[in-house]
């Protein structure tokens, strides 16, 4: 009878989100996002986003980057710069402070900080504390530290691609939000339409890597620190949801993107709808003739995945203190990993450039439907091109 109940229950809980994810129409998928280049006219022309060298969003992160580390605090600063020049101001940034030990720094004490991104309905922020209980907030998350050894590493896959990504998306979306939420208000839909109360927050994560050999205490050391603190944190009493933990619908987590053909396994029955709705999106782009990648399989392969190939065992990741403590979670990383994982080749000239612009693409059509975003996306003019979205525009 658990058994039973529990496969209900489960059922119930899938279906209630899948009714708040609403697909975007053939003519915004192929709209969504300009290319960042036309490879059939101008092969050698850099990405202005994710060109290694030159990609105004990648190539600042694709240094060595250890946590207390003055490229470290370089990173930090091509984050909040980013933010405060290209987001719209109605961004909430937090960081998120903890120090601890190693065992390879000893009894020093390392600096962690994890960066909070999160954009709210405007009539969520207005309400100040009361109202931050009240959100459903899409999570997308990724660690941004590199590995302390060997010197000199990288981490461009691991995860620096992830993160410019995530950056990528915020600013995809930022224009089409304001518009939804002020066409919203100005219909009168807004503060008490339960089905509204949603948002987009976005975790660039600090100390996901072990500093001498992976265990429960040498990693995750921003992540375990940040799901911690949110267990503990309680909102206004009578607000929708008790802590931040549970007002995160869903937890998606990238790393070890940006390589060729990766193969995206769908890791838990618990998230495979949507891991479903993000294949789903992959597929309909392919049909279009978005994407620039032609692989020999789907990056996400396993839409049909029947409940009993689901295995026990997962990727040890920054998502584990959030699934420890309820928290639903799709994790986006591919399965074998890359052959540059943990190596000096996971560098810049390692990186596929057209595969990380299909994964911004897909992300962003994600985010986009989730947040029910058709119809409030750029428009495409007869004749005249779209503004690159890394270019701010007055509203």
């Amino acid at each position: 009878m658990k058994t039973i109940l529990s496969f209900f229950l489960l059922l119930l809980t899938q279906t209630q989100q899948s009714l708040t994810y609403t697909p975007l129409s053939d003519h915004s998928l192929k709209h969504l996002i300009p290319p960042s280049i036309d490879p059939t006219t101008s092969p050698t022309h850099p990405d202005p986003d994710f060109d290694p060298v030159t990609g105004a969003l990648l190539s600042p992160i694709l240094i060595p980057r250890v946590p207390g580390t003055p490229n470290h605090a370089r990173v930090q600063e091509h984050f909040t710069s980013f933010i405060r020049t290209h987001l719209d101001p109605s961004w909430t940034v937090e960081w998120h402070n903890t120090t601890s030990t190693t065992p390879t720094t000893g009894a020093r004490q390392v600096p962690f900080q994890n960066l909070i991104l999160r954009r709210d309905p405007p009539w969520i922020r207005e309400r100040g504390a009361e109202g931050e209980g009240e959100v459903a907030r899409l999570t997308l998350a990724a660690h941004y530290d590199s590995l302390y050894l060997p010197e000199g590493f990288v981490g461009a896959v691991d995860s620096a691609v992830p993160c410019a990504l995530l950056l990528f998306v915020a600013q995809a979306v930022d224009r089409a939000l304001t518009r939804r939420w002020e066409s919203m208000s100005m219909g009168g839909v807004g503060e008490g339409s339960l089905e509204e109360e949603k948002g987009v927050q976005i975790l660039l994560l600090d100390g996901e890597e072990a500093w001498e050999r992976w265990s429960d205490e040498d990693s995750l050391y921003g992540s375990r620190a940040l799901a911690e603190a949110w267990e503990k944190t309680r909102y206004e009493v009578g607000s929708s949801f008790a802590t931040p933990l549970e007002a995160i619908s869903l937890f998606v987590l990238l790393d070890l993107l940006g390589g060729p053909e990766p193969n995206i396994p769908s890791y838990f029955p618990t998230t495979h709808w949507a891991y479903q709705n993000l294949a789903q999106i992959e597929e309909r782009f392919r049909k279009l003739g978005v994407l620039e990648t032609k692989p020999r399989k789907p990056f996400l392969a396993e839409r049909e995945k029947e409940a009993v190939q689901f295995f026990r065992g997962y990727v040890q990741d920054d998502h584990v203190p959030f699934m420890q403590r309820g928290v639903h979670v799709l994790h986006i990383i591919p399965t074998p990993f890359p052959p540059v994982w943990h190596t000096m080749d996971d560098d810049g000239a390692h990186l596929d450039v057209p595969t990380i612009r299909d994964w911004a693409r897909i992300m962003t059509a994600f985010v986009a439907e989730w947040m029910d975003l058709e119809g409030y996306l750029p428009a495409v003019e007869a004749g005249k091109p779209e503004s690159r979205y890394h270019e701010k525009e007055e509203l």
